[in-house]
């Protein structure tokens, strides 16, 4: 289920932290620099020498502790595992996992391997770590960057570290680090674990998700939401949208909601629930704000007027609450789905919000509902493409939106060609950069999850040249 993405914005990008360096230079008062003076009062012809064999001195310390000069300007970020991590493989029956949001990492199977992703801007050489809370124990693992394997301990104490040393990071894009356990003597491999990477690159920067606030770590590893906001014709009243979806085969990852008419009150399209369930969903949004739909007092509740065969219908909330309708129903990644919903204003203070799934030649119902305290025509035209599944944020997917159509009161219809791109916080905060939009064909496209680089920039608009041509032919009084 979307967030409400067109009020969102949440602050972002990774921080840094210089090492070894002062925040800012120290500010000498009057009285400190009379005793500088005092204590530097030296014939003038000592005074340089003293200067000169004093600088030499420092830098011998320096070279002789086997320092490198640069690493005063040595740059340093943190990536937990709580918002940027997946087991990707476990033994049958393992309980290792992320719990609480990716507030708690369970890691106890030696079986289990952890991807952990994050961005960098341009190629770079990095020292990277594995810091650890107290664990009871040693823990033996290994780290894989590219083709490079590298084995350090951590000592089971607080805050204890692995070092596995430099290891070179390809970019700009994104960098997948691999981590699993050999051998443990405590109650788990790690805890609370994050990757520390330092690197002495100037103005590199790295982008992960780095805080939990506001459940962070959960946004995080679903990933960016993105979107298609489509331009209307002027002054004219829309009573029907019409777009259709194809998913190309291998982009339908578990969790993926491919969704094709989206307005101001609610949204339409097909998801990805299971191995085995797929559902075309229609849900329509209360004007009673609230998460909870027990408390939707009864004048703001989305009334059901009638449904499709097979549809199943009832309540939703944590994303504001309305009335939903689902059809499971398996469609199939490779072929084209159409879309119709029709907003009508009954003239009584009352909105009815009507949607048809189009497959091959023939059109069936999926629900029709009434929303109370509206009395608009469809607006906020819009398609969007999301992940709602938090363990399945580092698989890509895809989708092609095209031959948008949009049927005014009057009865004429107009083609869509322009759209602009945009995401939700995880996007727009820089939390996520794996998210692009466009036009592909004679259509439009979004593409989100997997960790793929570059991004396209949000913000961005598109317009099919030439539009649409292909106009919708369909019955609309014989509609089921």
């Amino acid at each position: 289920m979307p967030r409400d993405w067109s009020g969102w914005s949440r602050s972002s990008l990774l921080q840094t932290e210089r090492a070894d360096m002062p925040s800012d230079p120290p500010v000498h008062k009057p009285q400190d620099q009379r005793g500088l003076g005092r204590r530097s009062s030296l014939p003038a012809h000592l005074g340089g020498r003293w200067l000169i064999a004093g600088c030499l001195l420092a830098l011998a310390q320096l070279l002789g502790q086997g320092a490198d000069p640069r690493s005063v300007e040595a740059a340093e970020w943190s990536v937990p595992f709580g918002g940027n991590a997946y087991a990707v493989t476990s033994k049958p029956g393992s309980n290792d996992g992320l719990e609480r949001g990716g507030a708690e990492v369970r890691w106890h199977d030696p079986e289990t391997t952890w991807s952990v992703w994050f961005h960098v801007d341009r190629p770079t050489e990095a020292e990277v770590e594995l810091v650890s809370a107290e664990t009871g124990g040693r823990a033996e693992v290994v780290l894989t960057i590219g083709d490079s394997a590298v084995t350090a301990e951590l000592s089971g104490d607080d805050s204890s570290t692995a070092r596995f040393g430099r290891f070179p990071l390809a970019g700009p894009g994104y960098v997948k680090a691999e981590i699993h356990g050999v051998r443990r003597e405590g109650g788990a491999f790690a805890s609370n674990p994050v990757l520390r990477i330092r690197s002495e690159t100037p103005d590199l920067a790295i982008s992960a998700v780095t805080t939990n606030d506001g459940a962070m770590y959960y946004w995080g590893r679903r990933g960016p939401s993105v979107h298609l906001g489509y331009s209307l014709p002027a002054e004219k009243e829309i009573e029907y949208a019409y777009g259709e979806v194809t998913v190309p085969e291998g982009e339908d990852a578990l969790g993926s909601f491919f969704m094709a008419n989206g307005f101001g009150e609610g949204y339409f399209g097909m998801q990805v629930n299971g191995p085995a369930e797929r559902r075309v969903l229609f849900s329509v949004w209360s004007p009673f704000t609230t998460d909870d739909p027990t408390k939707v007092p009864e004048a703001d509740r989305v009334i059901l007027l009638r449904k499709g065969e097979g549809v199943r219908t009832g309540e939703f909330g944590n994303e504001g609450s309305g009335g939903q309708s689902f059809l499971v129903h398996p469609w199939k990644a490779g072929l084209t789905y159409r879309f119709l919903t029709r907003v009508e204003p009954a003239g009584d203070g009352t909105t009815t919000y009507t949607s048809w799934f189009g497959e091959g030649e023939s059109w069936r119902l999926i629900a029709s509902f009434q929303r109370p305290r509206t009395d608009r025509h469809l607006t906020g035209f819009h398609s969007f493409l999301e992940n709602f599944l938090d363990t399945t944020g580092n698989v890509g997917r895809r989708a092609r939106y095209a031959n948008q159509w949009v049927r005014d009161t009057e009865g004429t219809w107009h083609p869509v060609a322009t759209a602009r791109f945009t995401g939700d916080a995880t996007a727009s905060g820089g939390h996520r950069l794996d998210y692009a939009g466009g036009i592909e064909g004679d259509g439009f496209f979004l593409r989100n999850c997997g960790f793929f680089s570059p991004p396209v920039k949000l913000g961005s608009v598109f317009t099919l040249d030439p539009p649409p041509a292909k106009r919708p032919t369909i019955d609309l009084e014989s509609l089921p």
